[in-house]
């Protein structure tokens, strides 16, 4: 898990081009929307993007998502239950 949450803050960074920040930078248990990471909807696109690309894993719902991406450990354990 603590891999899976690693590499997670990696693709973050490099796919929604967060330059200035470090994997260190980002606490896996910080929302990633709003006061948190700071993300918007357009970031949540490419997180389903990142989800596809890397773990196999897509969102049955849309109405699923908003627990699934609240954290990177979220995140983490939604692609655990999920990755085939």
């Amino acid at each position: 898990m603590e891999q899976l949450v690693q590499e997670l803050k990696e693709h973050l960074i490099e796919e929604l081009n967060l330059e200035e920040i470090t994997p260190e930078d980002i606490d896996a248990a910080a929302p990633l929307f709003g006061d948190g990471l700071g993300l918007d909807s357009i970031d949540a696109l490419e997180i389903i993007l990142i989800l596809e690309k890397y773990y196999g894993v897509k969102l049955a719902n849309s109405a699923e998502a908003k627990p699934v991406f609240y954290s990177v450990n979220s995140l983490a354990e939604y692609i655990m239950q999920n990755r085939k």
